[in-house]
């Protein structure tokens, strides 16, 4: 009995031991799996959450430990160009080439794509039902696209249409060959899709106030930037299109986005390129916010970054001013950029300049807050704010013309950074409307070629010191200039 016992005992303890050994070879598989597994999920939420180029696109590593300026070497090359309406004359030197130059270079140069996003397509007499001469540009434009859509890869992203003559001209390029996706804006947002560019073979782009419009040509005051041989930055507004184009097919917005759609470039880590043998940080911003994926500015973001990094001025010319939910029922005050303004006038002694459109579709009520903004100034408090009314003459036979002969910009000067965009400046534009900017400062450049800051303050100094242009005064009526 003592034996069995006793090897009863051992057996006992033999058992036990094994135990201890599995348990503890199962609680080290359990912790090494643990380590693994989170490993293996903190990889995949920074790659999620960090902006990466893609290996495939020019331009620098993607690998990055703190956020910094990246640069790129490609020979960027930026040109402004304008539409100045016809009958429309300068006393001054000041002059730009055309966007319909502009727009035909593009397309001379593409061999193997070409991206557009737009608001609408109205580009002949028959979609306006016209018989205007001018028109002859945009239907030279219109021409040029649908041969080109059966060559090589085009791309069309556009709000949706709201009326049937706006479908003919993308009928057409969509029987070409072309390739359109309609966003339905209104749906998504409430707003509409705005953003007016082109990109050309990943390395040339096109962003400005023009819409795909004959009268942009030839009847609208327009101000836009070509930028050629600029893989860089071409990737990073492809990838604004690429949202566009996501938008077209899901109808619904993401988030967050895809790591695809980030961007390393905004207004803290702008892209380092040489913009005409010239040192620049330029960064693409877009709106609404609900659009921006990781590492995007949005571009309310981007206007009032830009409007505080001002030291002694800033020039504005843009059709709408209204610090108002322009389009919002029931009605909705906003302030943002108003009160920025303000401030910097304030606080800083900034120079504020506003150069407000003034047509036949201008609303009475902004008026007012033009008039609000008009009165913040005193020489003797140092406090100057001024606004200025820009008016498009037009003789009977332009008059006929529909929703044309109006200044239509959409630009920033300061002493430091040239903005150009493709929104009007009320709270829709940038809390529900697709829109997008282009940002550009060349304040530590050491060339001597002219900034595009000094190019851009020239055309506003132009236009302010017209004989198109008058000062806005509390007497002031609508009727009397527009």
């Amino acid at each position: 009995m003592d034996i069995a016992y006793k090897q009863l005992v051992e057996d006992e303890e033999r058992r036990r031991e094994d135990n201890r050994k599995v348990q503890l070879y199962s609680r080290t598989v359990i912790a090494l799996i643990t380590v693994v597994t989170v490993l293996l999920v903190s990889v995949a939420f920074y790659n999620l959450l960090t902006p990466r180029v893609s290996s495939s696109q020019p331009g620098p590593s993607s690998s990055f430990s703190l956020p910094q300026a990246e640069s790129c070497s490609d020979p960027c090359t930026i040109v402004l160009v304008e539409s100045i309406p016809e009958g429309l004359e300068f006393n001054s030197s000041t002059t730009h080439p055309s966007i319909f130059q502009a727009w035909l270079n593009l397309m001379a140069e593409a061999r193997s794509s070409l991206d557009i996003a737009s608001f609408y397509w109205t580009l002949t007499n028959k979609d306006t039902e016209t018989h205007e001469p001018t028109a002859y540009q945009g239907e030279t434009v219109l021409k040029e696209l649908a041969e080109l859509s059966g060559k090589l890869s085009v791309r069309i992203a556009v709000n949706k249409p709201q009326m049937s003559s706006q479908k003919n001209d993308l009928k057409l390029l969509n029987d070409s060959g072309a390739d359109i996706r309609v966003v339905n804006m209104k749906e998504l947002t409430s707003g509409v899709l705005h953003t007016k560019f082109w990109v050309v073979d990943k390395k040339h782009i096109y962003i400005g106030s023009a819409n795909m419009d004959w009268r942009s040509l030839t009847q609208v005051k327009e101000l836009g930037a070509v930028i050629y041989n600029c893989s860089c930055l071409a990737a990073d507004l492809g990838k604004i299109f690429e949202a566009y184009w996501f938008l077209g097919e899901s109808q619904s917005i993401p988030s967050p986005w895809p790591a695809t759609f980030s961007t390393l470039y905004n207004k803290d880590t702008p892209l380092q390129l040489p913009l005409n043998n010239t040192r620049s940080n330029v960064y693409l911003s877009s709106s609404p916010p609900s659009f921006c994926a990781a590492g995007r500015t949005p571009d309310l973001q981007s206007v009032l970054s830009v409007m505080d990094d001002a030291e002694s001025f800033i020039y504005i010319a843009v059709m709408n001013y209204l610090p108002t939910m322009e389009f919002s029922h029931p009605k909705r005050y906003w302030a943002d950029i108003d009160t920025q303004l303000r401030r910097v006038a304030y606080e800083k002694r900034i120079k504020v300049r506003l150069l407000i459109s003034c047509w036949a579709s201008t609303q009475p009520v902004m008026f007012p807050f033009l008039k609000s903004l008009a009165s913040v100034y005193d020489p003797e408090s140092k406090l100057d704010i001024q606004v200025r009314l820009f008016v498009v003459p037009a003789n009977p036979r332009q008059k006929k013309i529909p929703y044309a002969r109006v200044n239509h910009n959409k630009y920033m000067v300061t002493d430091k950074v040239a903005y150009i965009g493709t929104s009007n400046w009320s709270g829709d534009y940038f809390v529900n409307t697709a829109g997008s900017a282009l940002v550009v400062n060349q304040t530590d450049s050491q060339s001597l070629e002219p900034t595009v800051q000094s190019q851009l303050k020239a055309v506003f100094d132009r236009d302010w010191s017209s004989a198109y242009s008058t000062p806005l005064t509390q007497h002031s009526d609508l009727k009397d200039f527009c």
